[in-house]
């Protein structure tokens, strides 16, 4: 394709996406399902699992794929949309994240996310020792170890940037159960991670690299916190007219800092969301990160993020699943996932003091794995760490595990306000 025709491309995907988006929201929404639950599913259907199985010619037309990628296709300009999307989200997360309520639900938080952590990969490695010596959903080139340790990163995974749209949503921004939540959420992903990045150096031989991604995540957030936040603290006036209020230029510094926090955390390999999160959080508060969250959220939401859910989507095939053992495998991992992760968190949550119906709302909330998940099985796709049917498996894991969420929270807090859930007054 050429610079016009890709041009055109963009433009009509842009009108599809969001027009599906909105469309399977509507629909979403009759079911208590959010926004953000209904931007996942249009991505896999505008995918090859759905439009692609019934009218393969005209998706194939519409989202032109070279998995190679040695053409110029939708690739070429969707990925790094998605990506920016998605990073814009996580600063505006980053920028909304109380670090003050969390000192307060400190020990709920690193309780809630070591079970969400420990019992779904000790869980993950029985799994990968099972499916490793009984199946082959594993290729030949795969070890146990990396194996058993990939299982259990995508089992310990949490829907970070789907957690924090969900929270928004269920208007738990600022409470113990939605800061509980997305706390042990954020260390949990970044456990996965660094995971992921051993797994990564051991398939490919390459331990210097997980060192280098570990090592430089925990400098990275160090001198972030330590020597950018309080910095940027002493100049916020460069943020701010004569009037208190963000100027074009104070926008522009607040973007290059995320640009940059997202550039590094990549470098590192330890994805950009993470990068985007930590500067979001060394925005000075309390003026300049409301009106930069003001700014720049309406537009993140409405256009690029969906753009991520789709991209996503279409790196996602479903009808791999086709004998019924694979099916019933594919139950096996949804009950071990459910039972490790979820039933974990509540009982971690329980036993730092948290009410009942708190607890189960966190353990709920942590289940959801949503596209994270997605990400992390796409790398080990990519890798050959995986075979195509353990990758579609795995994707219903994160698809129901993710629908669940919503439906159930509800059910538990039917006749819960959000100020009841916030008994200090947290605004």
């Amino acid at each position: 394709m050429n610079n016009l025709q890709l041009t055109i491309h963009f433009f009509l995907q842009i009108a599809l996406i969001l027009g599906a988006c909105r469309i399977v929201g509507v629909i979403a929404a009759r079911f208590g399902q959010p926004q953000v639950v209904a931007e996942m599913i249009a991505g896999v259907v505008l995918g090859p699992s759905v439009f692609g199985l019934f009218l393969p010619e005209w998706q194939e037309f519409l989202f032109p794929w070279d998995t190679t990628q040695t053409t110029r296709d939708t690739q070429s300009y969707l990925f790094p949309a998605a990506q920016l999307g998605l990073a814009l989200y996580m600063f505006i997360v980053g920028m909304e994240f109380r670090v003050d309520i969390i000192r307060e639900h400190l020990k709920s938080s690193v309780a809630v996310s070591l079970a969400g952590m420990l019992a779904p990969f000790l869980l993950g490695i029985v799994l990968a020792a099972g499916l490793f010596s009984q199946t082959k959903l594993f290729p030949e080139k795969t070890s146990f170890l990396e194996a058993s340790l990939f299982m259990g990163a995508s089992l310990c995974i949490t829907a970070f940037p789907m957690l924090a749209r969900i929270i928004h949503f269920k208007g738990l921004t600022g409470t113990r159960m939605g800061t509980v939540a997305l706390g042990a959420g954020a260390i949990d992903d970044a456990a996965a991670w660094c995971l992921l990045a051993m797994v990564l150096a051991s398939f490919t031989g390459n331990f210097q690299g997980a060192v280098v991604s570990i090592a430089g995540g925990f400098l990275f957030v160090a001198v972030a916190m330590g020597v950018v936040k309080p910095l940027l603290r002493r100049w916020q006036g460069i943020f701010l007219d004569k009037n208190q209020q963000v100027t074009e230029t104070g926008l522009v510094i607040a973007i290059i800092v995320m640009a940059i926090g997202a550039m590094t955390t990549d470098w590192l390999h330890l994805h950009a969301v993470f990068g985007a999160f930590i500067a979001g959080a060394t925005i000075p508060r309390p003026v300049v990160y409301r009106q930069v969250i003001d700014r720049i959220q309406p537009l993140t939401v409405a256009l690029l993020l969906p753009l991520f859910f789709t991209y996503s989507g279409l790196n996602t095939r479903l009808t791999l699943l086709n004998t019924p053992t694979l099916w019933l495998i594919a139950l096996i991992v949804l009950a071990i996932a459910v039972i490790g992760k979820g039933a974990a968190c509540w009982a971690a949550a329980r036993a730092t003091g948290i009410p009942q119906r708190e607890a189960l709302g966190i353990g709920t909330l942590m289940n959801a794995r949503g596209l994270m998940e997605l990400i992390i099985i796409n790398i080990g796709l990519e890798h050959g760490i995986i075979s195509g049917e353990l990758f579609a498996i795995l994707v219903i894991m994160a698809i129901v595990t993710t629908l669940m969420a919503s439906p159930i929270f509800e059910w538990l807090n039917r006749d819960k306000r959000a100020s009841d859930l916030n008994p200090a007054g947290i605004p």
